[in-house]
Formats: structure tokens, sequence, C-alpha cells
């Protein structure tokens, strides 16, 4: 990784969580010196952003969601992701891969191998140095959806079932990878969460 950013990934089912440590992660980079792009899937480009409004409100055919999430990711890689590596810059995403696995072969239950195909083609190697799981179980996730005020999007609205699916695939996809993943129990209190972050931080950028 001589001369090479490093690329750091936030998952989870919707109410874990992640979204509220993705901001005070990447000023605790800034804050000892690293230059930060912070991003999210799908999303990251302005193309990328057209796909999300349509991903997140227009139902759709399992595999054309899939689909579409893959071409966001090719231009999000293209134009973002793989420029500010080779800068040598921290990327941090609010989602990635793994949330293809998660939620479109989880819980859409697209086959894994489609997605493997896909993620192969798109990614061309690349791959998070380090994913942070946040893991909680659904019915806590929901209530916490619930309390938002936030009007749903499709995902969202799916029913407690689908939700399960997505946490299991995301399981599955961590004892895949095992180098890779972070699991932080996103029931624990927002210091205590913090501080696993910033302690797995100093073992591969800080």
């Amino acid at each position: 990784m001589s001369g090479r950013g490093t690329f750091i990934t936030l998952e989870g089912i919707d109410g874990a969580g992640k979204s509220t440590h993705h901001a005070w992660l990447v000023e605790v980079l800034r804050s000892r010196g690293k230059t930060v792009v912070s991003t999210r899937e799908p999303g990251g480009t302005a193309l990328g952003e057209k796909l999300r409004g349509l991903l997140l409100a227009d139902a759709m055919h399992a595999e054309t969601e899939t689909l579409l999430m893959f071409a966001a990711r090719r231009e999000h890689i293209a134009q973002v992701i793989e420029p500010a590596l080779a800068r040598g810059d921290c990327v941090v995403s609010d989602r990635f891969t793994d949330a293809s696995f998660a939620y479109q072969g989880g819980g859409r239950q697209v086959p894994w191998n489609k997605l493997e195909q896909l993620e192969d083609w798109v990614q061309n190697g690349l791959h998070p140095d380090l994913t942070f799981l946040f893991d909680l179980d659904v019915a806590t996730a929901r209530q916490r959806l619930a309390g938002t005020g936030n009007a749903p999007d499709r995902f969202e609205l799916e029913q407690q079932a689908f939700f399960e699916r997505v946490r299991a695939a995301y399981l599955r996809r961590m004892r895949a990878l095992p180098a890779q993943y972070c699991c932080i129990d996103a029931g624990l209190s927002i210091d205590s969460i913090k501080k696993i972050l910033e302690e797995r931080l100093l073992s591969v950028c800080l």
C-alpha cells in the first residue's frame, strides 16, 4: 500500500447508526492531518446521486436494482475513489459493495454468484482496507428509524423479514472477509463506539 491512500467503509442495516458516526470519523482523521474524501453509496458522483434518487424511490425488478447499484458504483470508483486513493487520501464511504451483498443478495435474494461476478468486473480488485459493520438486532433498528420522524425510503419500508435477511447477509460477508471487517455492537453507547472506532483506526491509518 506504499503511496496509496486508505479506503474505509461503514456498513449496517438501516437504523444501526453508522451514518451518525460517519461525520465524526471523518473529523477524527482530518484532525490527525489526513486528507479525507467523505462519500456515500449509492451516490458519490453527479450520476450516482441521480441513480440514488431512482433506487430509493422507484419500484423495480431486483436484478435491475442490482445492476443500477453497480452502475453507480463503477462511476463512483472511476471518478472519486480511485483518484483519491492514487493521491494518497483517505476515502470514507457510507456503504460500498458489502451493502449490495446484504440488501440485494440477502434482502432481495439475488443469487450470490451474480453479485460476485459484478464485484469482480466493476471493482477490478479494489476492496476496502477496513469495513466497520454496525451490527444491531432488527427490532431495535426499526424502533430507531421510527423515532427519527423522517419520511422512509422504499428500502426502509420493507418488512422485518427483509432486514433479518440483510443482517444475516452482512454477517455472512464478514465471516468470508474477517481481515477486512471490524464488527461493532451498535447497541453500545455513542462514546463507547467512538472509542472502538478510534482504536481500530490507529492500526490502519493514524
